[in-house]
């Protein structure tokens, strides 16, 4: 199959402020009985489509909700370079079937250019052995995407569509930046504009996106902290994010 690329040729800005994304990929989203029996996670966070890495402490919670069973994955996060920048990997073993819900809460993370710290919760799945039930779960994190269709098991081109929550309320008309994971670095775009989607959810929080390329793409719902972060001595607020992604599949032809 031939790379895509969304233009022939880049018009990026140097320096020019992109999305920033809490990233958690597994190495398979959809893991059958003849894949084996763990999946590999690589934990970041990036900008996704230009492959530019940032520093990740290692997070304050880092865990899986498996068939509705939470199990704490902090300790076994393996330190890593990502993007060339500090990141972590793990392997982790799947007993049984089931949908495992793969989610990360990072220490905040101070940004200069935005003068602000960032939060990013992040949730990624894969459905084990051919079992699917549970994808559409609620977490209750702090804020989080809910997913109305699975976050898996997708065609590109497919709709994909979540609820944006906050506090355990649907946020209306929240704002969602969508954005390629650029994994092979294939993926060229004709102007700035065009590396970050922007959509908004509706007045009940539901939010719309129909992929044009098979691969990762991340979801990130932004909203306004109540509360703030001291910095050199002075309050700074605290940008929250709802992180989800998911995998979209090629048309597959005999």
């Amino acid at each position: 199959m031939k790379a895509w690329k969304i233009a022939a040729a880049a018009a990026l800005t140097a320096g020019a402020a992109q999305a920033h994304y809490g990233m958690i990929i597994p190495s398979d989203p959809m893991l059958a009985q003849e894949d084996g029996r763990s999946v590999a996670l690589q934990v970041s966070f990036s900008h996704p489509f230009e492959l530019l890495g940032m520093p990740l402490a290692r997070p304050a919670v880092f865990g899986v909700v498996a068939n509705g069973e939470p199990q704490d994955l902090l300790d076994a996060l393996q330190p890593a370079t990502i993007m060339e920048h500090e990141g972590f990997t793990l392997d982790y073993a799947i007993a049984a079937p089931g949908t495992y819900v793969f989610h990360m809460e990072p220490q905040p993370y101070w940004e200069p250019a935005e003068d602000a710290f960032i939060i990013h919760y992040t949730k990624a799945y894969v459905s084990a052995f051919g079992e699917d039930e549970g994808w559409d779960a609620e977490l209750g994190l702090k804020t989080e995407i809910v997913p109305m269709a699975k976050p898996f098991a997708q065609w590109a081109g497919n709709v994909f569509q979540g609820v944006v929550k906050l506090d355990g309320e649907p946020v209306p008309h929240a704002e969602v930046e969508v954005e390629f994971y650029n994994e092979d670095g294939a993926a060229v775009a004709p102007d700035e504009l065009m590396i970050t989607q922007t959509v908004k959810a509706d007045a009940n929080g539901v939010f719309t996106y129909a992929a044009p390329h098979a691969g990762w793409w991340g979801f990130a719902a932004l909203n306004t902290a109540d509360y703030t972060i001291a910095h050199e001595g002075e309050d700074k607020a605290v940008e929250l994010g709802a992180v989800i992604w998911v995998r979209f599949e090629d048309w597959a032809r005999r």
